[in-house]
């Protein structure tokens, strides 16, 4: 025990007090807020800027574990992807003028963004045999539920041809995954890793950022739709997979016919494709792990041509930077076994909920990376960035639109021009700033103040297609068919 005190000893200083010193750090922590510009939000007495709205994220959380996790459910095909929406008449015939002409065209000041593409689309408007112009579509949660992208290929497929639905995972890595115009199921456990988490040690993750593992006896069907006037026909199955020593043995069948074998095992790892060609028409492909453990990727839809074919490479939960998670080689060796001539490349969703916690000149410079990984794997393709959608929260009783929302675009937009992509400006074509709560209220936009619905997402994908073809018009009246 310390000595008592006497009336000899000096009395206590007063700063040296308990009360005093709380005193002094508090004074001294809110010097370093007045001082720190990145901490302004926190200030005590100063000027606050105004406060960025607390949101919630549009997908869960990436899982930083590296690993696998078992998927619990089987895949099967919604009857539409979630978010669907009906609108009054009134809103339906406004709807239907949005959908009239582009608000914006495509940005593209060197002229030359899409030049690989369109030349391949004018073979294919020639009509010249085998001339399938594919697409490869990036994105978040509104490419998993095939939104945009969907009406994209629709639009394409009616216009120019149509090549085959694309790629589809062999089962759905999220409960929301789901295309349009095909048909699909999966049983229960297969094991996933993903871009998002958990991750695979080695980096490997295809053309979709999932990589499937097959106990015995796991099952996947995928197949052309049973309704509608899209995807009813195929000409070919192509399976995405990865050989490797002690690979697992398949059995396919087709239409549930005599089943065929197929060996993952190789002397070495490598990214490999194994196709089925059936006669064109309807088809269903069935595919079942019989031994040991194969790592999948997906199964491609493929016509003879001409026509186009799009890929929805939607990941739920990502940032564009993700897409780098991917071993780089692996990731070339993809691109070139699909070999699309148009790059798309559609996220914003979820660093808007970020906001300005990843700061901005990272992103700048991941998002430019990515981007140059694209094209240094495929020099002779053509890139189109498409700008987020406006995203909003509610702060008290006001709707307000994210304050990261005009920086995010604007590091896009020339992310997009620095690497010699087109670019097509979602944002100030809604409207800018304000504009979702303006969509949610006329049907076309979810109450996430997020997501478009089924239908505001069709009025988005018909503005990037007439914007397509407005510069395709302007590529054709200097580059006449040869």
């Amino acid at each position: 025990m310390p000595p008592a005190a006497t009336d000899t000893d000096p009395p206590p200083s007063v700063f040296r007090s308990r009360p005093v010193a709380a005193v002094v750090l508090v004074c001294a922590a809110a010097l370093v807020l007045e001082l720190t510009p990145a901490l302004a939000r926190f200030r005590l007495f100063g000027k606050r800027p105004s406060v960025e709205p607390r949101v919630t994220a549009a997908a869960v959380a990436p899982s930083a574990s590296v690993g696998e996790s078992q998927l619990g459910l089987e895949t099967t095909a919604p009857a539409r992807a979630p978010g669907a929406a009906q609108l009054a008449p009134a809103a339906a015939q406004e709807a239907q003028a949005l959908e009239q002409a582009p608000p914006v065209p495509l940005l593209d000041p060197s002229g030359k963004a899409l030049t690989a593409f369109f030349a391949a689309l004018q073979k294919t408007a020639r009509k010249e045999t085998g001339a399938v112009t594919r697409i490869a579509h990036f994105g978040d949660s509104i490419i998993v539920s095939d939104y945009v992208s969907g009406t994209l290929r629709r639009k394409l497929q009616t216009a120019f041809g149509d090549a085959g639905h694309g790629f589809v995972l062999v089962a759905n890595a999220w409960p929301a995954y789901f295309h349009n115009d095909v048909s699909r199921y999966a049983t229960a456990g297969f094991k996933v890793s993903r871009i998002v988490g958990p991750y695979a040690a080695d980096g490997f993750y295809g053309l979709g950022g999932v990589s499937f593992s097959t106990p015995p006896n796991v099952l996947s069907r995928v197949g052309t739709a049973e309704s509608g006037d899209f995807g009813r026909n195929v000409a070919s199955f192509t399976l995405y997979y990865l050989e490797q020593p002690n690979g697992g043995t398949l059995e396919l069948s087709v239409d549930g016919g005599p089943p065929s074998e197929l060996s993952t095992a190789g002397s070495a790892i490598a990214s490999k494709t194994h196709t089925v060609k059936v006669p064109d028409g309807s088809h269903t492909l069935s595919l079942q792990t019989k031994r040991g453990t194969s790592r999948l990727f997906g199964v491609v839809l493929e016509r003879e041509g001409p026509g186009v074919v799009l890929d929805a490479l939607g990941v739920q939960g990502a940032r564009i930077r993700f897409m780098d998670k991917q071993d780089d080689q692996h990731w070339a060796d993809q691109l070139k076994l699909r070999s699309p001539q148009l790059l798309v490349y559609q996220f914003g969703a979820n660093e808007s909920a970020d906001g300005f916690l990843y700061p901005m000149v990272d992103y700048h410079r991941t998002m430019r990376e990515v981007l140059a990984q694209g094209k240094k794997a495929l020099p002779g393709s053509s890139c189109l960035v498409i700008g987020a959608m406006d995203r909003a929260a509610k702060v008290g009783d006001e709707i307000v639109s994210l304050r990261v929302m005009p920086d995010l675009l604007a590091n896009q937009k020339q992310a997009a021009l620095d690497e010699g992509c087109a670019f097509f400006d979602t944002w100030t074509a809604m409207g800018g700033a304000r504009s979702m709560p303006r969509w949610v209220k006329k049907g076309l936009g979810q109450a996430d103040l997020t997501h478009p619905t089924s239908i505001g997402a069709e009025i988005v994908g018909t503005w990037i297609y007439r914007a397509l073809m407005a510069s395709y018009e302007s590529y054709k009246s200097v580059r006449p068919p040869e």
